[in-house]
């Protein structure tokens, strides 16, 4: 609780924006290739983790500006913790399965977990209703069908596969975060705290 004030400092509100901004930058050039190759009505869905971290940048925006945006709190802190997951997971199964993972496996480990933890340790801040992490969770649900139905998934070639199997584990998780975004976000009695 002492350290939530640090949280809602401008410097570290600007600190964050900026990080979040290079790595979704990042992480739509590392989908490049890919969406080179999506269909146009794919777009929007296939970015997974950029776009999670775009949806925190504006949140970041309001923050500073002493404002809340609950729809995109909402959609930030379902995706947060599912993409910062699922990389996470993803890029430990590569390992387990080459025996290998280059310094790129290990920074998406790393920018992934703290995607998801910054989610969480944000969430005393947000002020979403239950009609916004509605919406945040048929966008993450859809966007599974669109992953696992059309393919649109990242590619992890060695991965190819266990599809099946990520996809149910996917489709979990995403229950999961949204179950987590309730319970941390919404529910009576949690822990909330004004940015002042």
């Amino acid at each position: 609780m002492q350290w939530y004030p640090l949280l809602a400092a401008p410097s570290v509100l600007w600190l964050l924006l900026v990080i979040n901004i290079a790595g979704t930058i990042y992480g739509y050039i590392w989908y490049g290739p890919q969406l080179a190759e999506t269909p146009s009505r794919f777009l929007l869905f296939v970015p997974d983790s950029p776009t999670a971290s775009l949806f925190f940048v504006f949140v970041l925006l309001a923050f500073i500006l002493k404002r809340n945006w609950p729809l995109l709190e909402a959609l930030a802190m379902v995706t947060l913790l599912k993409y910062g997951i699922w990389a996470v997971v993803m890029n430990i199964l590569v390992w387990k399965a080459t025996g290998t993972l280059g310094w790129q496996g290990w920074m998406l480990i790393f920018s992934h977990g703290a995607m998801a933890i910054q989610g969480l340790l944000y969430a005393p801040f947000y002020r979403m209703k239950v009609r916004h992490l509605a919406f945040a969770a048929i966008w993450t649900l859809h966007n599974d069908v669109i992953d696992y139905v059309f393919q649109m998934l990242p590619r992890y070639s060695m991965l190819e596969q266990y599809i099946p199997q990520i996809g149910y584990f996917t489709f979990w998780l995403s229950i999961f975060s949204i179950a987590v975004a309730y319970v941390l976000g919404i529910k009576e009695g949690r822990l909330q705290i004004s940015l002042k």
